[in-house]
């Protein structure tokens, strides 16, 4: 009897074809779709790329930050900014804020790292409310009050309106894919294998060498650029950012915590089930109104209650089932 090591399963071959023809139907749904189904799975890939991200931070490094809200703000207002006085289209403004983001979340992370804990989390919420405080006392930008994105802006990117949507969906399907292909690519890799080590045992990682801090910073600094690129595109689907809905920590911090919570925080296939779950439940249940929110919240307890890592995590528990593998298997051929 020889032995092997794979990383691939029969599940994640069937499962990369999957994949593949799903991304090529969405992609062609400005062909297929009304603009209602483009703009719930344009919201969905938005949704699916913060909940990604979330869990690459909280999942794998550690980071449990409740104030990523700051970068979706920060994405959206720089988004404004280019568009509006630098003259920049708004599609091509979406990585000149990412990288922007990127570069603001330097010297944050520098701060926010001297931190442990409670204390690291409420310390990203502090610095998100003084983007929001900041941002509202810019008076260019609107102020408290917000401001629009001038119509012409929108024109100059496309003249015709079906152009314009298909456009900002393809940015979205393309956003949302590409976050979820960097997350996968990223823990394949050496940081990967650090943050892998990272999430099993902290302490562990240390006497093995693994550059903690290092690492860490790394993937801060990554998700807070991808982040501000996804806030950008939010704001170009709204055509207006106002403080509180930029930096709404119920909107993009809150919501994106349930999805990881209930699908399984420290997994791949975690965030894409919990993104589906949520969606669900808003179309069925969002007429409650606070009730929805109490909903929410109590089948979030009841899961990690039954289920400490998630749905996906109690089904890759008790069946072994992996749809996109990321560490490697040693396998038993006859």
């Amino acid at each position: 009897m020889n032995t092997s090591i794979t990383r691939a399963t029969p599940e994640s071959r069937i499962m990369a074809i999957v994949s593949i023809l799903l991304i090529a139907l969405l992609a062609a749904a400005p062909w297929w779709g009304k603009t209602a189904d483009l703009r719930l799975i344009g919201e969905f890939m938005i949704y699916l790329s913060l909940a990604c991200l979330w869990n690459l931070l909280a999942g794998y490094a550690g980071l449990i930050s409740v104030g990523q809200q700051a970068y979706v703000g920060f994405g959206g207002y720089m988004l404004f900014t280019c568009a509006i006085y630098l003259g920049i289209s708004p599609l091509l403004a979406i990585p000149v804020a990412g990288v922007l983001g990127a570069l603001i979340s330097v010297p944050v992370a520098l701060l926010v790292f001297r931190l442990r804990g409670a204390y690291f989390a409420i310390g990203t919420w502090v610095v998100a409310e003084v983007f929001r405080l900041g941002f509202a006392q810019i008076s260019s930008l609107g102020g408290g009050s917000g401001t629009s994105l001038p119509i012409k802006v929108m024109k100059e990117m496309a003249r015709s309106k079906w152009m314009r949507e298909m456009m900002v969906f393809e940015t979205a399907l393309l956003l949302g894919v590409g976050t979820l292909l960097v997350t996968y690519l990223l823990l394949r890799s050496r940081i990967g294998l650090g943050l892998t080590a990272i999430r099993d045992s902290e302490v562990a990682s240390v006497s093995l060498g693994v550059r903690i801090e290092r690492i860490k910073l790394i993937t801060y600094v990554a998700v807070a650029g991808i982040t501000s690129m996804i806030g950008a595109l939010i704001f170009i689907t709204k055509l207006r950012i106002t403080p509180d809905a930029a930096f709404s920590v119920n909107e993009w911090t809150a919501f994106v915590i349930f999805i990881v919570v209930i699908g399984g925080i420290g997994t791949i296939e975690g965030p894409i089930l919990g993104t589906i779950i949520f969606f669900l439940l808003r179309e069925y249940l969002s007429d409650l109104g606070s009730l929805y929110l109490m909903l929410l919240g109590g089948m979030a307890i009841i899961i990690m209650i039954v289920a400490p890592k998630g749905i996906w995590g109690y089904v890759r528990e008790r069946f072994d089932l992996s749809l996109f593998p990321v560490g490697y298997r040693v396998k038993l051929d006859k």
